[in-house]
């Protein structure tokens, strides 16, 4: 199966999730909007969109294609890959376990995205600074801690069984975790610095995910974008501190 990955081009995003899981499974697959050439890069991903009919069409990207199969929403591509990949127990439970642990997850980075952009996606930050600062103070305060807090916890249940988030199998969860680690050291590195001693566990697993070969490989490449300010994960300093 050569799995091929839509997504916006020039960054991250939530599409990350879904390369974290394909570079460390080593899947065979194809960044669409990012290929070069004629009918190739965002057409051909506005072209699929276009062709798959009425009755179950992406609503966005990220979407995977897989031979006749196309599926949208990062959890959701997740959950199909995870035991395709090797990236989750086979049983039932849990791989339910894993896809509602990746649901918060996508929770909480909504709510990351939306401390830079408060009013509307459509308008700029700048359009909104007064809001987003209001918004980082609570975010930083309260939400900030309480997620990581509760995945810091599922962690630490799981100690005696393993080290990682599912225990002993090192699932996609735990890509996703370094993910949003990395992405909140880049986004909140104040805020990061402050709750670093509270989240011992997820920090340790963040290292733990980066030395993997095939992600450690994949963050060595050209195919690891930068964080930057047009992306989920954005640095603006005047939302830390208040």
């Amino acid at each position: 199966m050569r799995y091929e990955l839509y997504y916006w081009p020039g960054i991250q995003g939530r599409g990350e999730f879904v390369r974290l899981a394909l570079e460390e499974a080593g899947a065979d697959y194809v960044d669409v909007a990012r290929l070069a050439g004629p009918g190739r890069g965002i057409a051909a991903m506005e072209r699929l969109l276009e062709n798959t009919g009425t009755s179950r069409p992406p609503f966005a990207p990220p979407f995977l294609k897989a031979g006749r199969v196309v599926i949208a929403q990062t959890a959701n591509i997740l959950l199909y890959l995870g035991p395709r990949l090797g990236l989750v127990p086979r049983g039932e439970a849990s791989r339910l376990w894993a896809y509602q642990l990746q649901l918060t997850i996508s929770d909480f980075v909504a709510e990351i995205h939306d401390v830079h952009h408060p009013i509307s996606g459509s308008l700029y930050y700048r359009q909104q600074k007064r809001e987003a600062r209001r918004r980082a103070g609570y975010f930083t305060r309260e939400r900030f801690p309480k997620f990581l807090g509760y995945f810091e916890r599922v962690l630490d249940a799981h100690s005696k069984g393993g080290k990682y988030m599912l225990g002993s199998h090192f699932s996609y969860v735990d890509l996703s975790i370094f993910q949003l680690i990395a992405g909140l050291r880049y986004s909140f590195p104040k805020t990061m610095k402050k709750y670093e001693d509270e989240f011992p566990g997820l920090l340790a697993l963040h290292d733990l995910v980066a030395a993997r070969p095939n992600v450690a490989a994949y963050l060595a490449s050209e195919r690891r974008l930068p964080f930057s300010e047009h992306d989920v994960f954005r640095h603006y300093p005047e939302l830390e501190g208040r």
